[in-house]
């Protein structure tokens, strides 16, 4: 099932998600489902706000970045009750857009490494270090089921000039290729 994605506006993208356990729903399903959704949206990453689940699980495909970063190819991923305890001093700041943001992009400044506990899909439970450009998805999709997004973290002058766009998006005026709710 390819699911709608949520834009900017709802009240969903703004909620800190409740954890997920074996029995809540068929994580395995889910999974399948959200990686359908962000291929035919063209994405790299998806949480679960983002189709309108308050939930603590979100997917990542860098493999569009394996030219750019070799450790992306192949590199496909799914994160249960994610907590990132360690970020790195070290920063660098990307061009940054969103799924939920359709046709808004603001550079954003991202800890280079970090560091997780996550479970896998299985309820397997992983602590991991996560660097470069895997690094830099990760910490924008943990953003999203933490209530956050990636305008929070722009300068205040940039997110005044982006204020009609943003408008726009919560009342529904925008143009994307992929299906939105």
């Amino acid at each position: 099932m390819i699911y709608p994605i949520v834009v900017y506006g709802d009240e969903v993208l703004r909620k800190p998600c409740a954890p997920l356990t074996p029995d809540t729903l068929d994580v395995k399903q889910l999974e399948r489902d959200m990686f359908l959704t962000l291929e035919e949206a063209g994405g790299v990453g998806l949480a679960a706000p983002q189709i309108g689940k308050n939930i603590r699980f979100f997917i990542v495909d860098c493999t569009p970045w394996a030219e750019e970063d070799p450790a992306c190819a192949d590199y496909k991923r799914a994160f249960v009750n994610a907590e990132i305890y360690e970020y790195s001093d070290e920063k660098k700041s990307y061009s940054e857009g969103c799924l939920s943001f359709p046709g808004i992009y603001a550079d954003v400044s991202r800890s280079l490494s970090i560091r997780m506990r996550y479970l896998d899909t299985d309820f397997v439970e992983h602590d991991e270090e996560f660097t470069g450009l895997k690094a830099w998805v990760i910490q924008h999709e943990y953003d999203h089921i933490e209530g956050k997004v990636f305008t929070d973290r722009i300068s205040p002058l940039r997110r005044q000039l982006l204020k009609g766009k943003l408008l726009n998006l919560a009342k529904g005026k925008y143009r994307c290729a992929y299906k939105t709710k």
